[in-house]
């Protein structure tokens, strides 16, 4: 039995029991964007996307839910086709309408009540962890990296097929997730926009070395395949604690590397290939007055990194890791939030091995303020890797005109050296005008 017959079985059950309609809302929101390089003056993107959104309620308390993005982009470098699609599941995949449109399924789940039990069913976000601009444990879901980590993660994040049932016991929130929807990162193509160069993310053949790079082979068994993850959560002395626990792929794919020859010319072929991991976390958050004081851990068994050595062990390091991030939040007078954050990534075996540094770190600063009865906000995002000395800043004001009418100008502006994760896309700097519409 497919996965598409598991899902459309149990919505089927669901769907008896719920009776009749009650209530029927819908929405639809556009939002068009322009981006302009500020190296060239020329247009990096041109993009409309319209997100229509269904809620049926029943007479029993359950609500179907559903939505859809129509996107159309008209640049290449951020176009349909300028992502690798071998990523994604076959019941999962949006339909691309043209090389310049896709028509995605964003959201698709029955919500509802059974006894003291809450369970979602269908496609959907699951968010875990509590830091910003970067993720640590909010890997449930996997990402599009279309426009590297600049759109927003709601956006970016790729639903997934998933039974999300949540119990409460005592003083706990349990929460367990089944997912068997085989979709990973959807990451860039090569001659994409923001195609990954960085050393520390991608091999770096020898010059004159040919390089060819094969799909992603993607696990495709519904059951023994699937994601598993759980979480508790409870409130102890002011404190919001989670522990987590999730088993599953990891969405980033392992880039093995074979060197053969080819008319007498080396050749390496990179194989991406998805390996397991256990993750273990836990998040932590308390409010002290105007300061909020918050953090999240995640480490990861098994994590796959881009060897020195392309001929040992095909390129590939494998070790644990140990991610985490620490913040601190201020509400300051005058409407005005200050949030700071520590973040660092620990390679805990065979760190000399790899491309990356035994421990990474990355510190992000935020700002912002709220203006004219909170309908017009500027903020400035500000995150740096003391590794590489690389990051982004990231200016944004806008403005509210009526509540269901925004417009934007941002920027966004990459420094630092090539090899780094952020100065990899140093000649992207770009300046951003958007505009969203809601009926």
């Amino acid at each position: 039995m497919t996965m598409q017959k598991i899902f459309r079985c149990c919505l089927f059950g669901l769907w008896q029991s719920a009776a009749v309609a009650v209530d029927f809302d819908s929405s639809i929101t556009a939002t068009a964007q322009w981006m302009v390089n500020t190296h060239d003056g020329d247009s990096q993107s041109l993009n409309l996307s319209l997100v229509p959104e269904f809620n049926v309620g029943f007479e029993n308390g359950w609500q179907l839910k559903s939505s859809l993005r129509l996107r159309a982009e008209a640049i290449n470098g951020l176009q349909i086709d300028d992502i690798n699609r071998g990523s994604y599941s076959e019941y999962s995949k949006p339909a691309m309408l043209s090389d310049e449109v896709e028509l995605e399924l964003r959201e698709f789940y029955l919500q509802g009540e059974i006894g003291d039990t809450f369970l979602t069913l269908g496609k959907q976000q699951i968010v875990w962890g509590k830091s910003d601009g970067l993720k640590v444990l909010d890997i449930v879901n996997p990402q599009s990296f279309r426009e590297f980590i600049l759109d927003d993660f709601d956006n970016s994040r790729i639903p997934l097929w998933t039974l999300n049932i949540e119990h409460s016991i005592a003083d706990w929130d349990l929460q367990f997730l089944w997912i068997p929807d085989q979709t990973y990162h959807a990451l860039p193509k090569q001659s994409a926009t923001y195609a990954f160069t960085s050393p520390e993310l991608v091999p770096t053949a020898p010059p004159g070395v040919q390089v060819n790079i094969e799909q992603p082979r993607r696990p495709n068994n519904v059951f023994l395949d699937s994601d598993v993850g759980f979480r508790a959560t409870t409130f102890w002395k002011g404190w919001d604690i989670t522990f987590n626990y999730l088993y599953q792929y990891n969405n980033l794919p392992v880039l093995r590397q074979n060197l053969s020859l080819a008319g007498g010319n080396p050749v390496i072929t990179i194989t991406p290939e998805y390996e397991r991991t256990h993750v273990f976390g836990t998040t932590f958050s308390n409010a002290f007055a105007d300061w909020v004081v918050r953090g999240e851990f995640g480490y990861f068994t098994d994590h796959y990194f881009i060897g020195k050595n392309p001929l040992q062990n095909q390129g590939v390091v494998k070790s644990p890791e140990l991610h985490y991030v620490l913040g601190l939040d201020w509400n300051a007078p005058w409407d005005i939030l200050i949030s700071m954050q520590l973040i660092q990534s620990w390679v805990v075996k065979d760190a000399d091995k790899t491309t990356r540094d035994k421990l990474d770190t990355t510190i992000t600063g935020l700002i912002r303020r709220n203006f004219l009865y909170d309908t017009l906000t500027a903020e400035v995002l500000i995150i740096a890797n003391t590794n590489n000395g690389d990051g982004i800043i990231r200016p944004k004001i806008s403005y509210e005109w009526q509540d269901n009418i925004k417009t934007w100008l941002a920027a966004d502006i990459f420094y630092g050296d090539k090899q780094g994760i952020f100065g990899q896309f140093d000649e992207n700097d770009r300046v951003v005008v958007g505009v969203e519409v809601s009926f």
